[in-house]
Order: C-alpha cells, then structure tokens, then sequence
C-alpha cells in the first residue's frame, strides 16, 4: 500500500454493493478484524486534476459469523455430528463505515477528504497501521491536545485541535462515566497552551487541580486559583485545596434594574419597581456602601413616609416590594465588596468557582454575573485573550422550560461568544433537559456512555455528524472510553481517555473501604469503652474470708 511504512497485514477482501461511504467485506475465520478496528482500502480518487491510487481509512462497525450448518433447527446430535466431521462452514463477514484519506496541499497541511468514488468489491482490506492512525488523529504541536488513544489501539494517540472551541463543544456521559475525568484532562491541555479556562463548578469536582495524583503539587499550581462565596460550606476545607479566593458580590454594587431582576419584580409592575429605584437613590446619596438590609429599610420609611410629593400608589408599591426584596437573603451571595473580574480572568489561569454548598438559587445568580462580566471584558476589549467557559451541570443552568438567572447569558456566549474569543464547553448527564438554542451551538460533542433513550434522541438531535450506528453503540462504552465528533477531530473517533496529571475532585466514594473504616471505629470504641470500666475503682465491701 502507498502513504504506509508499515507492511499491513491483510485482513479479507470487499464483497457485495460498496459505495463510497461504506462497504461489506468477508474474512477468515482466524484473520477476522474486531469491532471499531481501523482498516485501509485502496481506492482512486481524483485530486488535483488527476487519478491516484490512495489509501481509504474506514473503521469496522459490525462482525458477523455464520453457519448454514449449525443452524437453531438442527437438534443437538446433530450439531455434534457435523462439527465432528468438520463440516460447520462457518463463514465471517462486516460492515466498515468509511472515515476518508489523508490529504496533503501545497503548504504541507494535513486535511481529511471524504471519497467521491466507491470502493471496488474483490479488493483486499488490511489493518491500519499505527503510523498512518498516529497522521491521521495527529495536529501539530501547538495546536494538538492529547486526549487519549484510540480504544482498539492503545499504542495511538489521539489529539483534538484547539481551534474546534471556536464552535463550542458539549461532553455528555451518565453519572460514572468520567465526563469530568475527561474535562479535568482537557482543562490541563488547555492551560499548557496558554489558556484563560474559568469554571463554573456546582460539586468541588475540580477542587483538587493544582494537586497531582499523589498529592503533591502540579507543576501548574500557581496558575490555578479556587473561587467561594462566604456562604457556600464547601465539599472540601480550604487548606486541603490550597489557593483560595473568596468570591463576593456587593449589593451596592447592583443597579436598579439588577435587584428588581434577581428580586423577580416583572418590569409590568410600574409602582413596585418605582419604589425600589427612589430608594436607591436615596441610599445611594446618603451612603457609599449598603447592604441588603439597608435597602429594606429605605423601603419602609418609603412606605411610611408623610411627604406629600410622594403619591399613594408609590407608597403601595413600597410596601409590596419589601417582600421581594427580603427574599433575596435566601441568595446568601451578597458581602460587603465585590470580587473584580480582573481577579478572575488573568492569562494562562484557571479559575475554579466552587458553588458546592450553596442552593440552587445562589449558584445560579453567581454563576450568571461572572458569564456576564466574563463576556463583557471580552467583546468590550478588556480582557484581549481567549476564555474558555466550563459549565458543570449544564441543564440546571440553562433547562428547558424554566427561567434561570445564567439563561440569557449561556444561550448569548453560544450564539455569539465565538466573536469575541469565548468558547463553551457545556458538561451534562441528561442533555434531554439542556436548552436545545445552547445545545445545537456545539458542533463537537464528546460522549461517553448514555443509555437513556431520550438522552440520545438529544445527542442525536443536536449533532448532524453522530450516526445512529455510534449512537448504538454509546451504552456499550466503559467508563472513560467517548465517541468524539465535531470541529475538534478530523473524523469521528472512539477513544479511552488518557490518565490525569491533576487529581480529580468528583469521584465517587469507595463503598467498601468506607464500611471498613466505620467497623474499624466501632471496634476502637468498643475497646477503649471497655478498657475505661476496668479502670474504675471498685467501690464495694470485701469479704472477710
């Protein structure tokens, strides 16, 4: 075969109707490929005005063996009879969608072309060799983030490119499958090749990334700070994680039109929203600084007030405002100084927001204001470096059908964030409840195993280059292995993701080591309990004997 340095081995001969984006071959029955191997056909393809001879890449998607014989109406004797006599004529046959071949133009850039011509039946397949998989699923250096390895050939690296962000991308897995493993491991792909990555981050799952495996400090420490607000309990204690921040919000520092937003106060409701912005300004005249409490206050004297210029229906509208905007101490986000963005986006960062703890309330108010100022320092120009937006429980941020606070903001980065150099990379166990407006805007999509119906009727939906044969195969993947498609690989891929350097946050406890350690501690109890009563002096009468 041209293109290789490798001898392919041979692995059986097409058969039956070919096109140019599948083909049938037959194999022996000992040379057989395994499902989702990689083989090459030859086929002549016109390319630059020219026909050449070049190797397709294509990749197995279904292995049949088969018996006239051995048939389920034969009865057992003789089944046993025939495969005595050797007489079973077992023959193995399979399906190979095909992924395209490796083009080189004049600059020397690698591209993948689809073939315009179908494969011929009777010529040969043989098993892709690693050179030829390591080009194909390779970027250069300055571009390539190594994600894993191919699941069938664990001696190929696999790369996504960087530039794919600019279309957004959505890894989705069930609960187990390691969709945070993975984004941990792009997170440390991103942040070697000088990336600003921000995260928002509901369960610590990424806590621990300036720690490595083993505890010790990661070579990139110093460029990872982790974000709380004051009110969040945090899963894990500040000196454990190491480098943290608090994160705050001023509630002087929201206009009239944010508090009557995050209060819930309709912009229909004239009197009310009235109320809330004369007493603001009040407050504002009178103080540099005010709290929640102050502003509840301001209200009241509003609603008692004697003044005359102040009409009825103003002093109403106090009066019910008071009540929306006591509901916001339910927020728990609000401290005495807010926390610049400047903090939060500096170059070749990562910036953690952990928001375990709080309510779902909170953490999406948080969540929303840094999307907002995130986005403005970068279409404003302030902030003139790419970001890169991981959202975490992406369908509790951006559902549906209800009305969040980060909504707007999520579905705006997705339809426009690309201008300004800022990508999404949403993460969800249930993609049948994320926002299909966000959803669609990532044309890459890492998934790893689904088995809900709906969930991959989503996926489905939502990605035009996810074929059903993948999507049928999403349930049989172990944890850690994906299906990539999308901007950010030259072809769909299946892959196991490759080990991190950083230490993971969100993985789940180990059950049984945790019973032991339970048994372990009634144990000590029960010894030291008893050593206590032995040591108690007898208070009793002795006999005389």
């Amino acid at each position: 075969m041209s293109g290789t340095r490798e001898q392919p081995r041979e692995a059986g001969i097409i058969v039956g109707e070919a096109t140019s984006s599948e083909f049938y071959f037959a194999s022996k029955v000992e040379e057989y490929p395994s499902k989702w191997e990689y083989l090459i056909v030859p086929s002549k393809e016109i390319i630059d005005g020219e026909q050449r001879e070049v190797p397709v890449l294509a990749q197995v998607e279904k292995i049949v063996t088969a018996s006239q014989a051995l048939t389920s109406q034969t009865d057992i004797e003789a089944l046993m009879r025939i495969k005595a006599a050797e007489l079973q004529d077992i023959r193995t046959w399979g399906k190979a969608r095909i992924l395209g071949y490796l083009h080189k133009d004049q600059k020397g850039s690698s591209t993948i072309l689809l073939p315009r011509r179908a494969v011929v039946p009777g010529n040969p397949i043989y098993v892709a060799p690693a050179n030829m998989l390591k080009e194909f699923y390779s970027y250069p250096t300055n571009e390539g983030l190594h994600i894993g390895a191919l699941i069938t050939r664990p001696d190929v690296p696999v790369h996504l490119t960087v530039s794919g962000f600019r279309r957004h991308l959505a890894i989705i897995a069930q609960t187990g499958a390691g969709k945070s493993y993975c984004a941990g491991i792009l997170i440390e792909e991103l942040l070697k090749k000088g990336a600003t990555v921000v995260v928002i981050d509901p369960h610590a799952d990424y806590a621990f990334l300036s720690l490595t495996q083993d505890g010790g400090r990661y070579e990139m420490s110093e460029r990872i700070t982790t974000f709380r607000n004051p009110a969040s309990t945090g899963r894990y204690g500040d000196r454990k994680v190491g480098n943290v921040r608090p994160y705050q919000i001023a509630f002087s520092d929201l206009e009239y039109e944010q508090v009557c937003e995050v209060a819930g106060i309709r912009r229909g409701w004239t009197n009310i929203r009235e109320a809330v912005r004369l007493s603001l300004e009040a407050l504002k005249n009178t103080e540099r600084y005010y709290s929640l409490n102050d502003l509840i206050t301001a209200l009241d004297r509003l609603k008692d007030s004697k003044e005359e210029e102040i009409n009825r229906t103003v002093k109403s509208g106090a009066a019910s405002a008071v009540k929306y905007i006591r509901s916001l101490r339910y927020l728990q986000v609000f401290g005495v100084s807010s926390t610049p963005i400047s903090e939060i986006l500096k170059p070749v960062h990562v910036s953690v927001i952990d928001l375990s703890g709080l309510n779902d309330r909170s953490m999406d108010y948080i969540s929303s204001r840094i999307l907002e100022e995130v986005y403005d320092a970068a279409s404003t120009g302030d902030f003139p470096y790419p970001v890169f937006i991981i959202v975490e429980e992406a369908h509790r941020l951006i559902p549906i059908e209800q009305t969040t606070f980060s909504a707007p903001i999520v579905n705006r980065i997705a339809a426009e964030g690309r201008k300004f150099g800022v990508f999404l990379i949403l993460i969800s166990q249930r993609p049948s409840k994320i926002n299909p407006d966000s959803l669609s805007q990532c044309n890459s999509q890492v998934i790893m195993k689904l088995t809900n119906p709906h969930d991959q009727e989503a996926v489905a939906e939502s990605s035009e280059r996810i074929s059903q044969d993948l999507l049928s195969d999403l349930p049989g993947l172990n944890p850690g292995e994906a299906v990539i498609v999308g901007e950010m690989t030259r072809a769909p891929v299946m892959i196991k993701v490759r080990q991190r350097k950083t230490m993971e946050g969100g993985a789940d406890i180990d059950v049984v080591k945790k019973l032991a350690e339970g048994l372990r501690e009634l144990t000590t109890e029960k010894i030291t309990k008893s050593n206590q009563e032995k040591e108690i002096p007898y208070t009793g009468e002795y006999s005389k004997t």
